[in-house]
């Protein structure tokens, strides 16, 4: 299998299956003498990490990231080195007897069917490779993107709707979403939202929803024309999430409802004759290239495939049968999404940020 390794300078290589002994990262093209330990990694890890409410699965899993290399304490603090970080997370609470049957049948909407006349072989036990349990490396990875980029680049998102519940734009508040169990990006819908998403809990269903993703901080210019294009690698990463259905820049679909004059983002000067936006439909970006305004994106993910509800499907004999996922799953994956959608954008960033440094200095 190939294609584990995403980035230009900064490069992340994951590694590992939701139920084998671990699962890791590497992280490749970091700079040297940034400080970093474990307990950096740690709280963006604890974000996403399954069992923290009764409306993500109930696996138990620490999280607890190991930093292997690429790390060197000089007498004044562990810093980077500039080599290869290799980071190594323990997987504690397998049950792989929960997907003794669907070794012979193929789990509807998930990717058992396609990576078995890919490649011949797949591991059933919680989807093996493409289980959700890989995001993990992709949060400690983003953790390190994240000291690479410093304090000035802000990177929050959070759930803005669940199946139709849908936060209205103005009223959304990121500094809401980790005071409460669905990472909604507002208070306000936190107890309506509980009780709907009890009822999809219960019925052993699941349903999709959506998450906002903004980032401040980041200046003009990073980006390259026309096939590194910061929104479009923006895109790429965040469709790479397990689950995602649909990525959509600033205004994005919407945008097709607008006309030209609404659409365009119009110019002015402040009082320290400095550009600013009057508007950011453009979600931060034109023409591939950071405006210096917040750069803004959505991203659609899917129902969660596993439910209890039997579905029709075929096994890898060619006879159809009907199937149960058994397991412990998400009613709603968007939810542990959220640290996942962060850490892809600070990856993505971060390796924009070392392009154009190389490149214009």
């Amino acid at each position: 299998m190939s294609h584990n390794t995403f980035g230009h300078l900064f490069r992340v290589t994951t590694w590992g299956e939701s139920h084998g002994p671990a699962i890791g990262c590497v992280v490749d093209g970091c700079p040297p003498l940034i400080p970093l330990t474990e307990a950096d990694l740690q709280p963006w890890l604890d974000q996403r990490k399954p069992g923290g409410s009764r409306f993500v699965t109930q696996r138990r899993e620490s999280d607890t990231a190991q930093i292997l290399s690429g790390v060197f304490d000089d007498g004044e603090g562990p810093v980077t080195t500039g080599t290869p970080i290799s980071i190594l997370i323990q997987n504690e609470d397998q049950r792989s007897k929960d997907y003794g049957e669907i070794a012979r049948a193929y789990r509807p909407g998930h990717a058992d069917f396609t990576y078995q006349t890919k490649y011949g072989v797949r591991d059933p036990r919680g989807g093996g490779r493409s289980s959700a349990r890989e995001t993990a490396c992709r949060v400690a990875a983003g953790a390190v993107a994240r000291k690479v980029l410093g304090d000035g680049v802000k990177i929050r998102a959070g759930v803005v709707q669940i199946g139709p519940h849908r936060i209205a734009p103005e009223d959304i508040d990121f500094d809401a979403v980790h005071d409460n169990p669905l990472f909604a990006a507002s208070s306000a819908v936190v107890s309506a939202w509980e009780a709907y998403l009890d009822e999809i809990r219960k019925a052993g269903s699941s349903i999709g929803a959506v998450v906002a993703l903004e980032v401040t901080g980041v200046p003009a210019g990073w980006g390259a024309p026309l096939y590194g294009k910061l929104d479009s690698e923006l895109a790429g990463a965040l469709m790479s999430i397990n689950a995602a259905k649909g990525v959509e820049i600033g205004a994005g679909f919407d945008a097709a409802e607008l006309s030209g004059e609404e659409n365009a983002d119009q110019m002015r000067l402040d009082l320290n004759n400095q550009p600013v936006f009057l508007s950011n439909h453009a979600g931060g970006v034109l023409g591939g290239i950071s405006t210096g305004q917040p750069v803004t994106a959505r991203v659609a993910f899917k129902p969660t495939s596993s439910i209890l509800t039997p579905r029709q499907t075929i096994t890898r004999d060619g006879q159809e049968t009907d199937l149960r996922t058994k397991g412990r799953h998400d009613p709603c994956v968007a939810l542990r999404a959220v640290p996942v959608v962060e850490a892809m954008a600070a990856c993505v960033l971060a390796d924009a940020f070392l392009r154009h440094r190389a490149q214009v200095g």
